[in-house]
Parts: structure tokens; sequence; C-alpha cells
């Protein structure tokens, strides 16, 4: 919650600076906020009408980058490198935190061999020593790194942006998700019912042998006497 909290404030602050800059000075906020180390979300910077008014300019490459950084990776980067603004170290850190956070979107455990392909890094050492101190310690993961079976469980990942057209998949998987709640509950309380008619019966059945033995000794009982 913490780091939410910091990152809506600074959400805040590049909102209302992206309102009242334009041209350069604007393409100097998207680096900064492209380089900082709490923004993980970009999709209210976007809807600014100043950075919608890059577009068709000079300029206009930056709205592309500021659209990688919310819904891309670093992958996406290095096929479109030629296309786009070169990246500063910071940037770069940036993308790649971005990455772990889209693959843990589509898998719980990650593998080294894919982390170290996507993230275009080295070794294992390189690799556990991104996860922990550029992921883990920044609060936009958490998991546990096993070393002998080379991969990463991730426990808690925070969201990206959504990309266009996910939401309406979002809905659906959601109403889907409801549906199949809805019923499983129809079918629990019939379940309810038909236990407790089965209690009901069961008392009934059991009251009638408690009334049967009670009359069978009523019987005995006059016989001997």
């Amino acid at each position: 919650m913490e780091v939410e909290q910091k990152q809506a404030q600074v959400i805040e602050h590049f909102v209302k600076q992206a309102s009242s800059l334009q041209g350069s000075s604007l393409v100097s906020l998207i680096v900064q906020l492209t380089s900082h180390s709490s923004l993980f979300v970009f999709s209210e910077i976007l809807a600014v009408p100043n950075v919608l008014e890059l577009q068709g300019t000079g300029y206009a490459v930056y709205i592309d980058l500021l659209r990688l950084f919310a819904h891309g990776t670093w992958s996406d980067y290095k096929s479109n490198a030629s296309l786009l603004p070169p990246l500063v170290p910071d940037q770069i850190t940036k993308l790649k935190q971005l990455t772990v956070l889209s693959l843990a979107e589509m898998n719980r455990v990650l593998s080294y061999d894919q982390l170290l392909e996507q993230l275009d890094l080295s070794n294992v050492r390189e690799l556990e020593d991104f996860l922990i101190n550029d992921c883990m310690y920044a609060g936009i993961v958490k998991g546990k790194l096993d070393h002998l079976r080379r991969s990463f469980e991730v426990q808690f990942a925070a969201g990206r942006d959504l990309r266009p057209g996910q939401l309406g998949n979002l809905i659906q998987t959601l109403d889907d998700w409801l549906d199949t709640t809805n019923n499983a509950l129809l079918t629990i309380e019939e379940k309810i019912k038909w236990a407790d008619k089965k209690c009901e019966l069961d008392a009934i059945h059991k009251k009638a042998v408690n009334d049967r033995v009670e009359e069978v000794k009523k019987s005995v009982n006059n016989k001997l006497d």
C-alpha cells in the first residue's frame, strides 16, 4: 500500500507538470518520468492533452516511447530501437523491471533461462541481484528465488497499465468468474437444503422408532402384569 500511495503522488506530480509544458520541455519531462524509481504506470500521463499533442510533431517518438513504457517490454524496445529514442541507464532498468511485471502476469513461476533471455542479463548472479535489488527491494514484486531449480516463484506483482482492448477481456473474465461463483453457490444451497431435509427425515424416523420402542415396552409390561 505504501508503494501504491507513493506512486499515486508521483503520478499526480507528473500530470500537473505535463499539463503546463510543451515541446522540448515536455520531452525532458517524459525522459525524467520514465526514469523515476517509483513510477510504474503511465496511462494517466498519456492521457494529458499536452502529451497527446506531441503526435504528428518532431517529438512524436516520445509518445511512442511513453506507450512502450506503459505496455511494452525490453524485448519490444530492442525490436524497435531504431524507431525510438536511445535510453539512459535508469530507463533501461525501469523497462526491465516492467518486463518482469509483464512476465509475472502470465506465469507465477519464472525460469531463470526465460528471465536471462528477456532481460538481456549474462549470468545467474546478475539476474538474482537484479531481482533482489531492483524488483523486490523496490516493492514491485515479492517471491522466492530458487537457485537449485533456477526459478523465481512470484507471490505478488504490481499491476501495469491495461493494454488497449485488455479491459474488455478483463471484464469478460470477471463476468465468467461471477457466473461460476453463482453456480457454485446454487449447488451449495441445494446441498444444504438436501442435508436439512435429510436431517428432518432422520429426526422423524428416529421419533417413529422411539415411539415404536415405547409401544413395545408398554405391551411387554402389560403382558407381564
